[in-house]
């Protein structure tokens, strides 16, 4: 254990958010999500898992660690409900109020269609599959600057 950091992350997945850098894709997935075959595509070429999290928890965890990008629009992307570009589901409303307390802001969310979505996570660093049964339980969070203090 290390002090102020939040125990359900493991050593990898500190790991992974140390590695990625400025502009990185961090795939946050539910157990319904193609990650293991995606995974295979990363930057990290592995899945990585945050067994026993659901997605808010996984998220809240990581983004206690990793700024958004404040460069970009919308640091967050999600999957549109298939059939139903404008459809909303419960975990939208619960990785958005995440996002904002993590970031102390109103965070940009866009919507990718289903295969849009699968795309663009086989061109992120890497992916975290939690042990949330969704379904849409799928989010790219794309990685900010740390801006520390010189010394």
């Amino acid at each position: 254990m290390l002090k102020g950091i939040d125990q359900r992350l493991s050593a990898e997945v500190v790991h992974v958010l140390m590695l990625m850098g400025h502009g990185d894709d961090l795939v946050i997935c539910d157990v319904n999500h193609p990650a293991a075959t995606i995974a295979a595509e990363t930057t990290y070429g592995r899945l990585v898992d945050m067994a026993g999290c659901d997605i808010p928890t996984a998220a809240r965890a990581i983004l206690s660690l990793m700024p958004l990008d404040s460069f970009v629009p919308a640091p967050v992307s999600r999957m549109q409900v298939v059939g139903n570009p404008d459809g909303v589901v419960p975990i939208f409303a619960r990785m958005q109020a995440v996002v904002d307390q993590a970031e102390g802001r109103a965070v940009a969310m866009q919507a990718l269609e289903r295969f849009d979505f699968y795309a663009a996570a086989k061109r992120a660093f890497a992916i975290i599959r939690t042990a949330d049964s969704g379904p849409y339980g799928c989010f790219i969070l794309k990685k900010g600057v740390v801006d520390l203090p010189e010394l």
